[in-house]
């Protein structure tokens, strides 16, 4: 990932009203295609235009022809508001970001998030590098209905990561059910992403709690009940992958303690 400046220049008379929301249009549109990564984009006055701070995934990734219909609009709507286009410069590498997929072409995809990532919530599935969602096909002209899941996901996972955690088992009941809502909804998000891109797409499912850990390297898969443990881990992460209900899971966390690990072995 690679943070980066957005200068937008005041060329007709504005006002910070008119200006702020033009600009909030246009970069919540970028976030909506994945050509932003985060959800805040700190803003300066700086004598004679607003100035962004913002992370990329890619360098190229605010190219015109990567914006989505709603991006191009939002663009084209900055004249309105007294700035001119947006001038990018590249700071340089995010030294806190995940590095972006190298893979020109993914032999399968990831739907992966956790709540401290900083990045797209689809994974490679031979590198497990994060790729930008700009570069897929979208159903709805951006991804903003995947963004909008990640939020969700985010916010539940951190819910029940919390020391004091106040609605944990509902947080973990929505993470881990298979036929919850977020997970419905992120497993029909897969696989449009699956039919548009013409690539498989795999759901990883988080399990972080078990009623029995002795039967937890056992556990069939929650989709078609068959048998899906690996021989080995993929990525050091999943222990479970199911090719006909293209899910991905782990053995729970709380069964790979120290004080459990015996029981999964």
């Amino acid at each position: 990932m690679y943070l980066a400046e957005l200068k937008f220049k005041v060329i007709a008379d504005t006002d910070f009203d008119q200006a702020e929301a033009a600009i909030r249009r246009y970069m919540e549109a970028l976030i909506f295609n994945g050509q932003l990564l985060g959800r805040e984009f700190p803003t300066a006055w700086q004598q004679d235009c607003f100035v962004s701070r913002i992370v990329l995934p890619a360098t190229e990734a605010l190219k015109q022809q990567y914006h989505s219909p709603r991006g191009l609009a939002a663009l084209q709507q900055l004249a309105a508001a007294g700035l001119g286009y947006p001038q990018l410069s590249v700071l340089g590498m995010d030294l806190m970001s995940n590095h972006t997929d190298p893979c020109a072409s993914a032999p399968y995809y990831i739907v992966y998030s956790r709540f401290n990532d900083t990045c797209s919530p689809l994974r490679c599935g031979e590198h497990f590098a994060p790729v930008p969602l700009y570069l897929l096909p979208a159903a709805a002209g951006d991804h903003e209905a995947l963004i909008r899941w990640q939020l969700q996901y985010q916010a539940l996972d951190e819910i029940q990561m919390q020391q004091s955690r106040v609605l944990r088992h509902s947080a973990e009941r929505s993470l881990q059910q298979l036929h919850s809502r977020l997970n419905r909804q992120g497993r029909q998000i897969a696989n449009t992403l699956a039919r548009l891109s013409q690539t498989p797409v795999y759901y990883a499912l988080y399990s972080g709690s078990s009623q029995d850990c002795a039967a937890e390297a056992d556990k069939p898969c929650p989709g078609c009940g068959q048998a899906w443990r690996l021989a080995q881990p993929l990525h050091q992460l999943f222990d479970f992958k199911c090719d006909r209900c293209r899910l991905l899971s782990n053995i729970a966390w709380d069964c790979q303690s120290p004080s459990n690990v015996q029981g999964v072995n």
